[in-house]
């Protein structure tokens, strides 16, 4: 699916901004019609935006269940001979879309983009009503279950929802909801690949259009507008001697452009960025343009005062801002695909990215409990895992910055039934693109693992001396160290640390350091880095988190995970300046 794209043929109208706004309490909406006619009442909620935190109402902060959106808006005359298509970025986690009080489209999967067609709605007043559900089931990504509760001691209707992952479940339109005016006959997709060969770089492509009969151009520029090469036909090569390449941190970009033409009449076009760049990877290394990459980094989450996981352009420069102040190359989309906004800034400032679908929260942490089975994740599950598989691959491709697919986080990985499962993940991911490596996210024992042998590299996620022997700082090196070469003697795959960390309050101090501290944050980050310092086979290492992030409420959490280095208003912890020493003397290819 293409970004919403304006140009010379192509036209864009936003509908960011204060739409009206109801809360569906007693889930009536659907029974009687809210969609069909103008909502009564409504409070004024923006888009984009989670509604969670917006008012301050408790009520409205803890909804499980629909919420209806609604605006009205106007496609000018001049559109009239274009095909019109609604695009909703992202909506949590099932929408469903009305135009004029007709369902339109739905969709199930709160972070990727959906669309439907509305051509004809042109000279006139509409109304678009969407009404959103952030209920999670287990034939969702990521799973949970609502309970609910007749004990007469709760008040009437009482219930909540439980699921397995940490991290608030908000709520709402996420991300922008677009009107493109395209033309009948349009370019649908476009797949770009690149190779290298000796000093020659290669641009593959295919292009997909909708319509009528047209021809097919492709032209390349490089990052100054010259054009360096042509092609006709819906596939085939450019060629691009002694090209500059995409690498982290200096992150040239071609473009190319589609068009598409009738009779010597251009009818569409697409401009796309492209980076030359290669990735592959060995027992012990991680190559990007077959020279050894190590990751330093974080998981991340899209979280912020007020707006939740509403995409935010400010917040998101100021985020990549901070990630080349403090030396970092690298981020995993954790636990679900981010704003295609964010992926353009990180092709665009050379930041590589381990894109992640939202296939977190099967894990019962409890080996008594069994999660891979009828109920629970199952074949339903699946279905919908494989699926978001396809959208997020679908939507992303394109990216040079991606450069891996994580595929699940912290799953039951030591279950029977985990094996079968994600060997069928690992299909799916490889048949859709041959290009990059793949992974999961492991919190198991590598003696117990069912699933590794399927993927590329081992992501490890460890919490030693938290969560476990909590405090107990000595412990780390000796359980990390025999726990990362067992990881990598048993898969010969090569292995990333993806989350080591510790909750620390801002302004919090202790000598000697305490849990919760920032000097303890300091000690306990350094313990991790002395072990992967003299392990060869160690491709990178992401703490976690970034920055402080909202959570359900719970004795775990006091006002959300304290893990990051940064806090939630992105202001440096004391260890944010440890790392920053340490990464910036740190280079971004192995010697």
């Amino acid at each position: 699916m293409l970004y919403p794209q304006e140009n010379e043929i192509r036209e864009l109208k936003d509908l960011s901004g204060i739409w009206n706004f109801k809360v569906d309490w007693k889930d009536e909406g659907l029974e009687k019609e809210w969609y069909a006619r103008r909502l009564e009442n409504p409070l004024f909620m923006p888009v984009p935006s989670s509604y969670n935190e917006i008012t301050v109402d408790n009520a409205v902060r803890d909804h499980i269940g629909t919420v209806y959106y609604e605006r009205e808006f106007y496609i000018p005359e001049s559109w009239k001979d274009m095909r019109l298509v609604i695009r909703v970025g992202s909506a949590a986690h099932r929408a469903v879309v009305y135009l004029n009080g007709a369902k339109i489209t739905e969709h199930k999967g709160g972070f990727l983009p959906f669309e439907a067609e509305i051509t004809g709605m042109t000279g006139r007043k509409n109304r678009l009503t969407i009404s959103t559900d952030n209920t999670l089931d287990w034939t969702m990504l990521p799973p949970g279950e609502t309970r609910r509760y007749d004990d007469p001691v709760y008040p009437e209707g009482f219930r909540t929802q439980e699921y397995h992952f940490d991290f608030f479940n908000y709520g709402g339109i996420h991300r922008p909801v677009k009107i493109l005016g395209l033309p009948r006959t349009f370019i649908r997709d476009i797949r770009v690949t690149t190779s290298l060969k000796s000093s020659l770089g290669i641009i593959h492509y295919e292009v997909e259009y909708d319509g009528d009969p047209a021809d097919v151009k492709m032209i390349l520029c490089d990052a100054g507008g010259k054009v360096l090469a042509e092609s006709t036909g819906a596939s085939g090569e450019l060629p691009v001697p002694k090209p500059v390449l995409w690498e982290p941190g200096k992150p040239y970009l071609y473009h190319v452009k589609a068009v598409l033409s009738r009779k010597g009449t251009d009818i569409d076009s697409y401009s796309l960025p492209v980076g030359i760049r290669t990735v592959r990877v060995t027992e012990t290394e991680f190559l990007i343009n077959d020279k050894p990459f190590y990751f330093k980094g974080f998981g991340k989450h899209e979280d912020m005062d007020i707006k939740g996981k509403g995409m935010d352009q400010a917040l998101n420069l100021r985020d990549f801002n901070l990630i080349k102040w403090i030396g970092a190359n690298s981020f995993r989309t954790s636990h679900y695909p981010y704003s295609e906004e964010i992926m353009n800034l990180a092709d665009r400032l050379g930041i590589v990215i381990i894109d992640e679908v939202p296939a977190v929260g099967f894990n019962m942490f409890n080996k008594n409990e069994i999660i891979f089975k009828k109920g629970r994740v199952d074949e339903k599950t699946l279905q919908t895992h494989l699926e978001t598989l396809r959208e997020l691959i679908a939507r992303d491709k394109n990216h040079p910055s991606v450069v891996m697919w994580s595929c699940a986080n912290e799953a039951a990985t030591h279950e029977e039934a985990a094996g079968p499962y994600f060997k069928a993940i690992s299909e799916e991911a490889r048949k859709l693109d041959a290009t990059r490596p793949i992974t999961i996210v492991q919190s198991s024992y590598f003696d117990e693992c069912k699933a590794a042998q399927y993927f590329d590299v081992v992501c490890l996620n460890r919490y030693n001396a938290w969560y476990t022997d909590s405090g107990r700082l000595e412990v780390i090196g000796p359980m990390l160290e025999k726990e990362l070469k067992g990881w990598h003697e048993r898969f010969k795959q090569p292995v990333l640390l993806s989350e080591y960390g510790a909750d620390t309050i801002a302004g919090f101090h202790r000598e000697p350091a305490v849990m919760f501290t920032e000097e303890f944050q300091v000690e306990y980050l350094k313990m991790h880095h002395d072990v992967l310092d003299r392990l060869d086979f160690i491709i990178g290492e992401h703490i976690w988190n970034f920055a402080d992030f909202a959570t359900r409420q719970g004795v775990r959490r006091i006002d959300g995970n304290k893990k990051g280095l940064f806090t939630r208003q992105r202001q440096p912890k004391m260890a944010a300046h440890f790392v920053r020493e340490r990464w910036k003397n740190k280079p971004d290819f192995r010697k």
